[in-house]
């Protein structure tokens, strides 16, 4: 009797480790097939994706429309700057009161009527030349990419069976805010003032702006106290905004681009 019911209550075990073993191992399964449909979005998917994101912020943001004296002189100052790299260029202002600027993977530059309220005409361009930087390196696209696989979004991507997911209006707002907020590394920072820097002079505008607006930063982020959004996304700490400042304007020099002289907001 003590035998049987050992061999019994073994029995049960085993069954049961068993079920629970393939319980996990089959969330194991599913969890992986999820993230291999993450992992191999396509080139059009991730697109799309964007696509629909600046969509949904163009509607859900005041987008300023062409008469405006805030889009007439964002188009007069990128006039003739119509791609980056293969990649085609659109600008908007919002006119919301955060100081912010952002360029989407797609080419999409959002410029913030705050911003431009405190930036001279060769500091908005030096920023919106940064801004750039950060898409014709990839930067953008790598980090919009690394959302949609552990965002909110993932679940719907991976149900998709590799179509575009129709994603509902709480999902495309996270997209957004990723675009908006996107943070990277000082090496990516870098490489963006550097792109950016070459972009601008491609371009035939004065890369000295991009200098001039990192210390108008460089002043806010001592006045704030780190305390600007754009600001603290821009520069993590106080001495590295120094070393791109001074980085930026030996190029400058070395180049023998005159430093054009400070001009009044407008």
């Amino acid at each position: 009797m003590r035998k049987s019911l050992k061999l019994f209550l073994c029995m049960i075990l085993c069954v049961g480790f068993s079920a629970s073993a393939q319980f996990n191992l089959k969330k194991a399964i599913d969890g992986g097939a999820k993230a291999v449909k993450a992992l191999t979005l396509t080139d059009e998917q991730m697109a799309e994706y964007c696509r629909q994101s600046v969509d949904w912020m163009d509607k859900h943001n005041p987008v300023l429309p062409d008469d405006n004296e805030y889009t007439k002189r964002l188009n007069r100052l990128t006039e003739g700057i119509t791609d980056a790299d293969g990649i085609p260029l659109n600008f908007k202002v919002y006119d919301v009161i955060d100081v912010n600027a952002f360029a989407c993977p797609d080419g999409s530059v959002r410029v913030f009527s705050s911003l431009m309220d405190i930036m001279s005409d060769d500091e908005l361009l030096g920023i919106i030349g940064h801004e750039i930087g950060h898409v014709m390196k990839r930067h953008s696209k790598n980090a919009f990419k690394q959302e949609l696989m552990t965002g909110a979004v993932k679940d719907a991507l991976a149900a998709s069976n590799g179509k575009v997911a129709a994603l509902t209006d709480s999902q495309l707002g996270d997209l957004g805010s990723s675009l908006i907020g996107a943070k990277y590394s000082q090496k990516q920072e870098k490489e963006a003032d550097n792109c950016g820097y070459d972009f601008l002079v491609s371009q035939g505008k004065n890369p000295w702006g991009m200098v001039m607006a990192f210390e108008k930063f460089q002043k806010m982020e001592g006045e704030s106290g780190g305390k600007s959004s754009y600001v603290s996304k821009m520069f993590s700490s106080h001495p590295e905004t120094k070393a791109r400042i001074e980085a930026m304007t030996k190029r400058c020099q070395q180049d023998g681009i005159p430093r054009p002289q400070e001009a009044e907001t407008k």
